[in-house]
């Protein structure tokens, strides 16, 4: 059995900070994904994120969503994911940073 193709990661600006990300966030797009992300993100103190299109999320996907948050908290800002996947919120218990996703997810 071959395994499904890649889904290529891509964010959507819904406006008012608001962000809707769709695709796999995997090893092999978390690179591109990470900078699209700063691109996206430029500029903005308060972030919304929807993942309810994210497909497959691997441990570098684990690791992009922790940067985004670092990256807003270090510009004075937050963000909040809105549908974390169960693949994620998984991976965030067995890697002990679910508090660190949960910050996020608060805003705080």
């Amino acid at each position: 059995m071959r395994p499904a193709a890649i889904r290529d990661a891509t964010i959507e600006a819904r406006g008012d900070g608001r962000f809707a990300v769709a695709g796999d966030l995997v090893f092999e797009n978390a690179a591109r994904a990470l900078a699209a992300g700063e691109t996206a993100f430029d500029g903005q103190q308060r972030i919304e994120v929807d993942l309810a299109d994210v497909g497959r999320v691997d441990s570098a996907g684990l690791a992009l969503l922790l940067e985004w948050a670092v990256a807003a908290r270090a510009a004075g800002g937050g963000v909040r994911y809105r549908n974390l996947p169960a693949g994620a919120a998984a991976l965030a218990g067995i890697s002990d940073v679910t508090e660190l996703l949960d910050e996020a997810a608060s805003g705080a």
